[in-house]
């Protein structure tokens, strides 16, 4: 049996857009990637992922679909990540200060971004879990 993730993340999808946030601080500093985080103790990846998105952004997730859990590398030892997508959420958008932009963008404007690994090719299966909505 895998380890349980420590860490989650959720590509917001709508319209046909998704919605991505430059990071702040490091890791990841001045990347564009999905909202996320590590997960608190005794929290779920699920919970993980609704409560980093409403910290983050301000935004309530009503549904989340897992799309993949990723092994990464970093001097601080592996992190599992579990990504999800959803097209169910609500409220106005309000960053926190974690976040230095926020944009949506169309699948096809991704590969020209600055952005951590393979945010690509998790966007295509993210859009693909949710019906390319």
């Amino acid at each position: 049996m895998e380890p349980a993730p420590n860490s989650a993340s959720v590509a917001l999808i709508e319209a046909g857009k998704v919605l991505l946030i430059k990071r702040a601080y490091a890791p990841y500093q001045h990347l564009w990637t999905l909202p996320g985080g590590r997960t608190d103790p005794g929290e779920t990846a699920e919970q993980c992922a609704a409560r980093e998105v409403r910290e983050e952004l301000g935004l309530s997730v009503l549904a989340l679909h897992h799309v993949e859990t990723q092994v990464l590398a970093s001097s601080k030892g592996d992190w599992r990540l579990a990504v999800f997508a959803s097209t169910r959420f609500s409220g106005l958008i309000e960053p926190s200060d974690e976040i230095a932009d926020h944009r949506w963008v169309e699948l096809s404007e991704v590969e020209a971004m600055r952005t951590t690994s393979r945010l690509h090719h998790v966007l295509e299966r993210a859009f693909a879990v949710v019906g390319g909505q």
